[in-house]
């Protein structure tokens, strides 16, 4: 980024680029970024460094007689010499395309933001002058107990300028933070995970995670050999999670009405108003939620049939997707809320399940007669649309649970299920807590879940990965 452009506040660069426009109308997204990450391996730290960066969004709108054109240009590191060439081209891409399918007047009436012109927020080292000594202390007891540690500390933020030609001035500054600990022994034959989401890593604590981590490799001392088959399985909040994400990015009512999806009703129509699960089960999405805090107005950068540029800056409310086990709403822009006829409800920052469960993990472990205990899951992978089947692998650590007691650890499977076919099945959810969805944790880590009794998960197939 070039001098000028650093000492260039973000609100002024929206400003400028929404002067230069031409166009019928104009939404400018400025997004300053900057990270802090720490690594390590066999109980040591390997690199650590901080960055930052700057990606301007123009999206240039043109109305004609067939009906609005948009076209979207976004790039980094712009200067102030790229800025007049950057709008020029969002509006050549405008002119140059046909009308746009989603196309709304632009948002007009949200409040400004009252923060708009301040300087955007910025992570440093600082946010690990707590954890980095606690990591300090995790090496130590991790060395003195034969355990090596690996993995990652990472934190971001993003402030996010979002100026409109309609007069919309809005900013929002959004931490994340994921933490991801590995524990090996010395063989490198017994490996165990943890992770944790955070907005600031004062709610995180390394010590604690390795004591988790040298139980479960403990519990791997003893190896049982299971064949594929249904079994009993307790599917930790990570793993909620992350079938939980992967269903409601199938959950656009569009594709629903359309009948391309497992939400859509079989003759026509959606499945809205469904009994999901006899559980009294509730996923919502809040961008208010403590601990979980997330845009409150829509931030987008591209359209689909979950998002619209049009809609940029449309206020994102507090939403029930399912209530009390019947699904309640599937996700719509202004576009396709019209066209499906189904209320408006914009995409998700965060996402919460509520069981109405009180037991911990550890609990819900003690009262299973025969049954398996899953650490996380990766490689998860769609395999039939209509009915969300999705196929995924088991990682560091399946552990085999008798009598209320974890006796071993087994091998991993292959895994095929569909996750609203398993929220139809659960027997007992437990307590809700914030989580890290491990395979999606890239893309998104805003998530509470509580543990999740399935009495016959699907393994389908004995797999050899770690």
């Amino acid at each position: 980024m070039s001098s000028s452009m650093r000492t260039t506040k973000p609100h002024e660069i929206v400003e400028q680029a929404l002067e230069l426009s031409t166009a019928d109308g104009c939404v400018v997204i400025a997004d300053e970024k900057s990270t802090a990450n720490l690594r390590w391996a066999g109980n040591a730290l390997t690199t650590n460094g901080v960055t930052r960066g700057r990606t301007l969004t123009v999206i240039a709108t043109v109305d004609g007689k067939e009906g609005t054109a948009s076209g979207v240009v976004s790039r980094s590191a712009v200067t102030a010499a790229d800025l007049e060439p950057l709008v020029r081209a969002a509006e050549a891409a405008a002119r140059g395309a046909g009308p746009a399918e989603d196309a709304q007047p632009l948002v007009t009436g949200t409040p400004q933001s009252p923060d708009f012109t301040d300087a955007p927020a910025e992570t440093t080292s600082a946010v690990f002058a707590d954890f980095a000594p606690a990591l300090g202390e995790a090496f130590a007891r991790a060395r003195a107990g034969g355990r090596e540690l690996y993995g990652f500390a990472n934190h971001e933020l993003v402030s996010t300028y979002v100026g409109t030609s309609t007069g919309l001035r809005l900013r929002h500054d959004q931490p994340k933070g994921t933490l991801e600990l590995n524990a090996k022994s010395p063989d490198r034959q017994r490996s165990a995970w943890a992770g944790r989401s955070t907005r600031d890593f004062k709610d995180v604590d390394p010590t604690a995670l390795d004591a988790e981590l040298a139980v479960r490799l403990g519990w791997a001392e003893r190896r049982i050999e299971l064949p594929a088959g249904r079994y009993e399985t307790l599917l930790p909040p990570t793993a909620v999670a992350d079938l939980l994400i992967y269903q409601m990015w199938s959950a656009a009512a569009r594709d629903a009405v359309e009948g391309r999806t497992v939400f859509s009703k079989p003759g026509g129509g959606t499945r809205l108003g469904e009994k999901l699960s006899e559980l009294p089960l509730t996923l919502r999405s809040d961008p208010n939620a403590p601990g979980l805090e997330s845009a409150p107005f829509v931030i987008a950068h591209s359209s689909g049939d979950d998002a619209s540029v049009f809609d940029n800056g449309l206020p994102v409310p507090a939403t029930d997707w399912i209530r009390d086990g019947e699904l309640a709403r599937l996700t719509t822009t202004r576009h396709t809320a019209g066209l499906t006829g189904l209320p408006l409800s914009p995409g998700f920052g965060n996402l919460i399940l509520d069981g109405g469960g009180d037991k911990s993990l550890d609990e819900m472990v003690a009262g299973t007669e025969r049954g398996l205990l899953l650490t996380c899951l990766w490689y998860i992978r769609e395999v039939d649309p209509a009915t969300l089947l999705l196929t995924g692998l088991t990682r560091d650590g399946v552990y085999l649970v008798e009598n209320g007691q974890v006796v071993g650890e087994v091998n991993n499977f292959r895994f095929n299920e569909s996750p609203v076919d398993l929220l139809s099945r659960a027997s007992e959810a437990g307590r809700t807590e914030k989580t890290l969805p491990r395979e999606w944790s890239d893309w998104f880590t805003r998530a509470a879940m509580p543990a999740l009794r399935i009495p016959d998960f699907n393994m389908s197939s004995v797999s050899k990965g770690v």
